[in-house]
């Protein structure tokens, strides 16, 4: 039984302490958060302990592995002390706002790479996971194009656009991996357009973009598309289409239930999508927490790892300076792995 420790109580901490107590081989052993009323709701809700500092996590002997559901800008410093005190750690996406301090924290964990799970979850979904293994076993023949389409059902409050770092780094850095993990080459190219169409004004005011599409290219010549936006008045729109020279594949959107109505008025009305991350991605949330289980478990790496945060992180930063100077960017100029 991993006795797991849980810092950030947040609304993706409350789903990650849900799904470790569920689990079979693990247990939630304390959270902790600074918002103390957070940490005494996830307590009274499950029945766990909560500590009084992160410290207390970080030190103590009897907690195997801690998940970090904190504020970004504390992550690559829990990453450092869980490391430091030979802790395996699943962390939220992303390592850091900012590649020069990401890369500070790899020396600082160099040779431990193996203890860091990064939280890109939707590598998981059933259906994502499914399209990928039917590509690699040559279902649709040679890979030609990835269409990655990841669309919010709202926009987040201001406070949130604030903090969040931009829509790159904050919503698109998913994507980012999903490309890598359906491509199955790097991306050595990165071309991107970015607006703020949804509110211009916030936009302008915060310079923050909420709509985006992005072009990456494999050194094989593979190709991958992606495209956001902050709000879809429908619902939130997650599929991933694979085309190949042989078929496509298709992962798509998730509903509560297939019950379509037909009449006068209109054709195949349905439920509307899942309403957003924590109930599309249900599924692949808890396959992640059984994955970090078993790497603990086993002590082997991580399927999806620090490296892959950063290589996210990278083409985040590469789109970004395609935006800025309106042209194609290799993934070379920014350095790095």
């Amino acid at each position: 039984m991993i006795r797991i420790g849980l810092l950030g109580c947040g609304r993706i901490g409350r789903m990650h302490a849900a799904n470790i107590a569920a689990h079979p081989d693990a247990s939630l052993a304390a959270v902790f958060d600074v918002h103390d009323p957070s940490a005494a709701e996830v307590s009274a809700a499950l029945g766990v302990p909560t500590v009084d500092s992160a410290d207390a996590l970080f030190e103590n002997p009897d907690i195997d592995a801690l998940l970090i559901a904190t504020s970004t800008d504390t992550h690559a410093d829990y990453i450092e002390r869980a490391v430091a005190n030979g802790k395996p750690v699943l962390c939220e996406k992303p390592i850091d706002l900012d590649l020069g301090r990401v890369e500070r924290c790899a020396k600082a964990i160099e040779g431990h790479e193996s203890l860091v799970q990064l939280g890109f979850n939707r590598r998981f979904d059933p259906g994502h996971r499914a399209a990928r293994d039917a590509m690699r076993a040559g279902e649709i023949g040679e890979l030609h194009q990835v269409i990655i389409t990841s669309r919010d059902p709202e926009l987040p409050p201001r406070t949130y656009l604030e903090s969040a770092g931009g829509l790159l780094r904050d919503m698109t850095i998913h994507d980012f991996d999903l490309a890598r993990f359906m491509l199955d080459e790097e991306p050595v190219e990165v071309f991107a357009v970015a607006q703020a169409l949804i509110d211009p004004a916030l936009g302008a005011e915060l310079d923050e973009v909420d709509t985006a599409m992005v072009v990456l290219r494999t050194a094989s010549g593979r190709q991958c598309h992606i495209n956001n936006s902050r709000t879809a008045g429908y619902g939130y729109d997650q599929r991933i289409e694979l085309l190949g020279k042989e078929g496509m594949l298709l992962s798509d959107n998730r509903k509560p239930h297939e019950m379509r109505r037909y009449s006068a008025e209109r054709t195949e009305s349905a439920a509307p999508y899942q309403f957003f991350f924590v109930e599309r991605y249900h599924e692949a949330f808890v396959a992640e927490i059984d994955a970090f289980v078993h790497s603990v478990v086993t002590g082997k790496a991580p399927e999806v790892g620090f490296d892959d945060g950063q290589r996210a992180l990278r083409l985040a930063e590469a789109a970004y300076r395609s935006i800025a100077e309106r042209r194609l960017v290799e993934v070379a100029e920014i350095g790095g792995c």
